[in-house]
């Protein structure tokens, strides 16, 4: 056997599910594509394992008994017919329809359902991995066709000479930079410093409310509790009158003409007999 012959039949095995069940699926409707939710569980006719094989240029979809390794069908994918051999169901994203052919021109589509989501993210990813490999075989096989006919002219690299974009002798540049308004946004314009929206330019002065005056009393939020001595001694009347007697005593004190009786002693001894009235008069004339 040549190495030709030994490359043809090089198989590399992409993926291996061990159990996937096959379904008899109803006729294709004549609008829109399958729905595996028109599956009865009854029409389940086989379970068994799923291999996907590259073989060149071409990807096999076998379905295989796990015991023995006798094959149930096969799906031939060829380059570039990918969506007529596999085709995804509307409904859900584990289900698909595979058209098997039995090497004799005869065709069928049957129902493939996977156990679980990731082994059906697996099969998709398996068939595009095989695409993948063909189309970079195929580039690689036209490069090397191409180098062979006058691949050195092909192959050549056209490097343009770098663009002068300096100013010619004469030449000159004219920007136009507009005066920018400001929109008054921001700190300033928060606390009334930014100028207004008309574009006057001038400032607003800064305007703070004058502080409390000093002759209103704070109040405590909190009333004092109600033992408190303190607060009894405060709020006892006999407090109030010792207060207000201690306030007029000092009045009196600060008063020079609260005591008049050094100067009645130095006035004359008619004058001293007569009433309080007559000596206030007295003293007034004086």
């Amino acid at each position: 056997m040549s190495y030709e012959e030994d490359e043809e039949t090089f198989e590399h095995t992409l993926l291996v599910v061990r159990e996937v069940s096959i379904f008899k699926i109803p006729p294709r409707p004549t609008s829109g594509g399958y729905k595996c939710g028109e599956w009865l569980q009854s029409d389940k006719i086989w379970t068994g394992r799923l291999r996907v094989v590259s073989c060149k240029t071409r990807c096999e979809i076998r379905l295989e008994d796990p015991n023995s390794g006798e094959l149930f069908a096969a799906c031939f994918v060829n380059p570039g017919q990918r969506e007529s051999s596999v085709e995804s169901v509307l409904d859900s994203s584990r289900y698909f329809v595979l058209k098997i052919e039995d090497g004799q021109g005869k065709h069928a589509f049957i129902g493939l359902g996977f156990n679980e989501r990731n082994e059906a993210f697996d099969f998709n990813v398996a068939l595009s991995d095989h695409e993948k490999y063909v189309k970079r075989d195929s580039d690689k096989d036209v490069g090397v066709n191409g180098s062979g006919e006058g691949g050195n002219e092909e192959n050549h690299i056209d490097i343009h000479p770098a663009v002068n974009h300096r100013l010619k002798e004469g030449e000159t540049i004219r920007i136009n930079v507009k005066n920018k308004v400001s929109s008054g946004t921001g700190m300033l314009s928060a606390a009334g410093l930014s100028s207004g929206p008309s574009g006057t330019g001038k400032s607003k002065t800064l305007s703070l409310a004058p502080p409390p005056s000093g002759g209103g009393k704070i109040r405590s939020p909190l009333p004092p509790p109600p033992n408190d001595p303190a607060a009894a001694r405060i709020n006892s009347p006999g407090r109030d009158t010792a207060l207000k007697g201690s306030k007029e005593t000092v009045k009196q004190s600060n008063d020079p003409l609260s005591d008049l009786s050094p100067l009645e002693r130095n006035l004359p001894a008619g004058a001293g007999s007569g009433s309080a009235k007559t000596s206030a008069a007295g003293w007034a004339a004086f």
